[in-house]
């Protein structure tokens, strides 16, 4: 997965945050979604312009965030 095709950041389109390109739907408002119990299909009922292949850019992305150490790093656990 190329993720690079799916996921842009341009500065004039809300300032800057990765978006899934061609659509002013950022990143963040995905992961939002998910983490606040949204299915799929839930996602792509609401916003029918994304697809699987989106979601599976998203998590391409985070992956290789993570893997360049792109993350707030977390506090110790006790």
């Amino acid at each position: 997965m190329v993720w690079s095709e799916y996921i842009v950041s341009d500065k004039d389109i809300l300032l800057g945050k990765p978006t899934i390109k061609g659509t002013r739907i950022s990143i963040e408002l995905v992961l939002e979604l998910l983490s606040n119990g949204w299915t799929e299909e839930m996602i792509y009922k609401s916003y029918p312009q994304l697809t699987q292949v989106h979601l599976l850019a998203i998590f391409s992305y985070l992956k290789e965030c993570v893997q360049q150490e792109l993350f707030f790093p977390l506090g110790k656990i006790a």
